[in-house]
């Protein structure tokens, strides 16, 4: 986590101060649920729970530099500020049961933070979707003119995706909300299965269904999975913006601000400065998805590989993610649309897009399909090398015109024949919520 991509409440999410109330939390819990099994005298909880706010980080930091153990400095400082009932804290317990119920505490207040992220992008989408239902644009496949679209059609590409992403952290965030109180190694020798319950319960919890001494990381793999593709497709939107503004295409760009600038050395540039930042910082989340794969493969009940690289991956792929989704709400919110550039590139080859339209119309008029394609694509290939324009060929090419009449020849170039089901898409994406 860096200060430049990390939100004020992400920051203060995975603050030390955070995590050790997020401990502090659940082994209040797990002391509750002794209570109610007798295992603990009746009303410690209450009497330790009121030092919650006393919790120093720094003092457990120095504390840990002689224990070499974080856990234990931190029980050694709650027993310094609450004295006595403090020596029922973590009592059949082991450090992942803290550590493993505060951690999935901490990803789904961050998920929830992440929701709400989306829902806002989401809705910046259906805006421009609206505004833009039915400007028309050219498609392109390889980067090449194909058929028409909607520049609508275009965002509602990338609302379908998001939404699909949301859904998939909503089950991803359903996946991690689950601890373990079970003891060293899960066998609950010195707890009970209904003390894990009423514990984790009370944090919003369930229990792991069989957890060794960690809760099992195919869990948190599936999690950050959710998160690396939702920052791919924030990515290809970026992907998209950047060749909008280009300087040959010109059909959209991200709002250059008043005083803003673009280039030390010339003053005329505005680069897609933003989207390339979102492109970059999506690498980043994904990069996190190989080692959450590979932190499933702990040794028998448990080794401490995957600590370290959790103490660095889940804040800064969590915290990174919910920079980008802000950053590319406002991309979108302020993106601006160039509709007449859209349609001057749309007319740029002259009518090529309608070659498929002519090569089906002579199918149905009984003509063999790759006889058909000869004759439209020899007319395209005229027209890409500009000897004359792409419907003005196939009127005059003898051949095609034993099988198309010109009023077959130009109902293929009507636009709004191409698009006739764009609505239809758009309102089966947007209807979606």
């Amino acid at each position: 986590m860096i200060p430049r991509y990390t939100p004020s409440d992400f920051r203060g999410l995975w603050s030390s101060r955070r995590k050790y109330e997020a401990w502090f939390d659940v082994e209040v819990a797990a002391c509750r649920a002794m209570e109610s099994a007798g295992i603990v005298p009746a009303g410690t909880a209450d009497q330790v729970s009121g030092f919650r706010d006393q919790i120093d980080p720094a003092a457990i930091d120095e504390i840990e530099k002689v224990t070499r153990h974080d856990v234990i400095a931190f029980l050694t400082h709650v027993e310094g500020l609450a004295g006595e009932p403090a020596r029922w804290l973590h009592r059949g317990m082991t450090s992942s049961d803290v550590l493993d119920s505060s951690l999935a505490l901490l990803l789904v207040e961050a998920t929830d933070k992440l929701l709400g992220r989306v829902d806002a992008v989401l809705e910046a989408l259906r805006g421009r979707i609206e505004e833009h239902r039915r400007t028309p644009a050219i498609g392109r496949s390889h980067g090449i003119h194909a058929e028409p679209v909607t520049f609508g059609l275009i965002l509602a590409g990338h609302y379908a995706e998001l939404r699909r992403g949301r859904a998939r952290l909503m089950v991803a965030r359903e996946e991690i909300a689950v601890g373990k109180i079970a003891g060293a190694v899960g066998t609950y020798a010195h707890l009970t299965p209904a003390i894990e319950a009423e514990a984790l319960s009370s944090l919003g919890l369930r229990p792991e269904t069989a957890a060794t001494q960690v809760v099992a990381r195919d869990r948190h793999a599936a999690y950050v999975s959710a998160l690396g593709v939702i920052a791919a497709g924030i990515e290809r939107f970026s992907t998209n913006v950047r060749h909008w503004q280009r300087t040959e295409v010109g059909e959209a760009e991200e709002h250059f601000k008043k005083g803003q600038k673009g280039s030390s050395a010339m003053p005329h540039k505005r680069n897609p400065v933003l989207t390339e930042n979102l492109s970059g910082l999506g690498r980043v989340v994904r990069a996190a998805v190989v080692p959450s794969l590979e932190n499933v493969a702990l040794w028998h009940e448990r080794d401490i590989s995957h600590s370290s690289v959790e103490r660095m991956m889940l804040p800064d792929a969590t915290s990174t993610l919910g920079f980008m989704l802000d950053r590319v709400r406002g991309v979108i919110a302020d993106l601006v649309v160039y509709p007449e550039r859209l349609q001057q590139n749309l007319d740029e080859t002259g009518g090529l897009w309608a070659s498929e339209g002519i090569l089906l119309a002579l199918v149905d008029k009984g003509l063999g399909r790759q006889d058909a394609y000869v004759l439209v694509q020899r007319n395209a290939m005229k027209a890409f090398e500009e000897q004359g324009e792409f419907r003005e060929l196939l009127h005059a090419d003898t051949e095609i015109g034993k099988h198309l009449t010109a009023e077959d020849i130009d109902r293929e170039f009507d636009l709004d024949r191409a698009l006739a089901h764009v609505d239809t898409i758009i309102d089966r994406v947007l209807g979606g919520d």
